[in-house]
């Protein structure tokens, strides 16, 4: 039997989840970050996002928890910080990219 009131605690968290992953830009900056732990200038010259939708699109998944910055020097290094984040990106990867 499905506990509705388990999923309709956790329906929030997915939307929200789903949301964040929903712009492209933001998409392809976590199928990067799930890959390795980049800064500002590589995930720049990879994926061809410019300042400011580059800083914009980070802002928004940062607030959301989905990845956290290291500074070393004066770079900051983002990586993806939430494993539901890793594994939805992950499953989509599989569905869509390895065709």
């Amino acid at each position: 039997m499905v506990d509705i009131e388990k999923m309709q605690c956790q329906v929030r968290s997915a939307s929200e989840l789903l949301q964040a992953c929903a712009h492209p830009s933001r998409l392809l900056l976590l199928c990067q970050l799930c890959q390795e732990e980049l800064n500002v200038g590589e995930l720049e010259a990879r994926l061809d996002i410019h300042q400011p939708s580059l800083s914009q699109q980070l802002g928004v998944l940062r607030r959301q928890g989905l990845i956290e910055g290291r500074r070393a020097g004066q770079q900051i290094y983002y990586r993806v910080a939430d494993d539901r984040a890793q594994a939805l990106v992950t499953s989509l990867y599989r569905i869509f990219c390895t065709q």
